[in-house]
Formats: structure tokens, C-alpha cells, sequence
């Protein structure tokens, strides 16, 4: 079900997703929630930190175990700016979350409905309520622009 505080907190991911480009990691950024409440936000990192684990969401899912004082991360939302990898997806499951909301999809790479399906696999211990398209443009067109400016960038080389 979709509602205003879904689109509130699918800003601050798209906000995260925002500052990650300063450091020139791809425009991502997850922001986990219990209650409404924020536990964490983050955006890509693997540029900055040269490591290929450092997406939005995971960096979003330790902070939030963190604030929380446990890796269960029952009665948490995540809201991310593009459908989750398989790492991520897998992580979701792993840390027991509820409720995924994403605003676009991978069709590359998602695993939350594109590629495949972790979220909802009725083969594994745990399955997440999924909800995609809240702020759907938003999160798409600030996509396309960070790759429109990389190709850019690279042109006359």
C-alpha cells in the first residue's frame, strides 16, 4: 500500500542517492525505517570506499542493526532508489526486514522482481513484502543524468 509517508522516506533515500555523487559512486540510496522512524540512510559508496559491497542498502542495513543493537531488523522498511542487486536482496531477507519499497527497477540486475526474486522465494526462511514505483521519475532521471554526464566525460577522448 502506498502512502505519503512511503514518498517522505523515498525522499530522503533519493536525498542520500544525491550526496553519493560528489564522490562520483552511481546516484543509490536506501534509507531503512521502523515505525516511520529512521534507523539509517546511506548512498553507494563502493567508488569511494573501493569496495564492492559498499551499496546503499547494506550500508544501510549495518548502521540500522547498529541503532537497533540487533541484526533482526523485524518490523524495519527499506525504501531504495533502484530495485535491490542479489547481494542486497539476499541481505534483506537475511536481516529479516518487512517491507521493501523501491522506486525503479533493475531490469540489469534487480533481484526484487526483474532477474529474479530473493524478496519473495518461498524456498527460503523469510520473504518481504515488495512495493515499486514510489517516486519512480525522481529516481530514474537522476539515474540517466549521472550516466548521461559519465558518457559525457568520456566523449573526445
Amino acid at each position: 500500500m502506498r502512502c505519503v509517508l512511503d514518498e517522505e522516506l523515498m525522499d530522503a533515500a533519493l536525498e542520500a542517492a544525491r550526496v553519493c555523487q560528489a564522490w562520483g559512486d552511481v546516484p543509490i540510496g536506501a534509507v531503512v525505517a521502523r515505525d516511520g522512524a529512521v534507523l539509517a540512510s546511506a548512498g553507494n559508496q563502493r567508488e569511494r570506499a573501493q569496495d564492492p559491497t559498499a551499496h546503499a542498502e547494506i550500508l544501510a542495513l549495518r548502521d540500522a542493526a547498529a541503532a537497533a543493537g540487533s541484526w533482526r531488523l523485524d518490523g524495519c522498511d527499506v525504501f531504495v532508489t533502484l530495485e535491490p542487486c542479489a547481494m542486497c536482496a539476499g541481505a534483506l531477507v537475511l536481516a529479516r526486514v518487512d517491507r521493501l519499497v523501491y522506486a525503479t527497477p533493475d531490469p540489469k540486475a534487480g533481484f526484487a522482481g526483474s532477474l529474479g526474486d530473493l524478496t519473495r522465494d518461498a524456498r527460503l526462511n523469510h520473504r518481504l513484502e515488495v512495493v515499486s514505483g514510489v517516486r519512480e521519475a525522481e529516481a530514474s532521471e537522476l539515474l540517466r543524468a549521472f550516466f548521461r554526464g559519465r558518457r559525457g566525460a568520456t566523449e573526445g577522448v
